[in-house]
C-alpha cells in the first residue's frame, strides 16, 4: 500500500501541458473586459402619516401595504399594556377603527389611513404589547406594526391625501 505521502508528490508537469499554458488566448473580435457599472435602486416603500398618527407603508407598486402608530404616538401613549388587533380578513375605508391601544395612561383607537382589507396582523403584539414603545414605526417580524393590507388602485390614490414625513414631522411639532 502507498502511502499518502507518495501519493501526493510533486510531479512535474507534462510538455503538454506547459505549452497550453504558455499558448496566449486569441479569439476573433476579441476586446479587453470593459468595467460595467451596475446601479441598485432600491425598492422604497411610500410612508405616510394620518393626523391622527397612524403611518401607512405601501409597497411600490402600491397594492398591498402595513399599518402601525407613529413614534410620536407612542410616546404620547406612554407604556403601551394592551393592544386591540384588527380581524383578518376584514375590509375597511378611511378613517374605520381598526383597533385600539390602551397604555398605562391613555387607550385610543388605531384608525385605518386609507380604505384596504386586512390580510396579516402583528400576534407578537398579543403577547408583548410594548413592542409598540421599543419599534412602533419597524414593520419587519418583530417590529410593532399593527395589520398588513390589501389595497385597491381607488384606496391608493387616497394615500396622496395623506402627510409624508416632513409634513407629519411639522405637523407634530406644531403639537408641542
Amino acid at each position: 500500500m502507498a502511502s499518502i505521502a507518495r501519493c501526493l508528490r510533486a510531479t512535474r508537469p507534462s510538455a503538454a501541458f506547459t505549452r497550453i499554458a504558455q499558448t496566449p488566448c486569441v479569439r476573433a473580435n476579441w476586446q479587453a473586459p470593459s468595467a460595467r457599472a451596475f446601479s441598485i435602486s432600491p425598492i422604497r416603500e411610500i410612508r405616510k402619516y394620518t393626523k391622527d398618527h397612524e403611518w401607512i407603508d405601501l409597497n411600490a407598486d402600491r397594492t398591498t401595504g402595513v399599518i402601525g402608530i407613529s413614534e410620536y404616538a407612542a410616546e404620547e401613549l406612554g407604556d403601551v399594556v394592551y393592544v386591540e388587533l384588527p380581524e383578518e380578513g376584514k375590509e375597511v375605508g378611511r378613517g374605520d377603527a381598526i383597533g385600539a391601544v390602551e397604555s398605562v395612561k391613555s387607550a385610543a383607537d388605531i384608525n385605518a389611513p386609507i380604505s384596504c382589507k386586512i390580510t396579516h396582523v402583528n400576534r407578537v403584539l398579543e403577547e408583548k404589547p410594548g413592542t409598540i414603545n421599543q419599534v412602533p414605526e419597524d414593520d419587519s417580524h418583530g417590529g410593532g406594526w399593527i395589520a398588513k393590507v390589501q389595497v385597491d388602485e381607488a384606496a391608493a390614490q387616497e394615500l396622496d391625501a395623506l402627510m409624508d414625513a416632513e409634513e407629519y414631522k411639522t405637523f407634530t411639532s406644531a403639537d408641542h
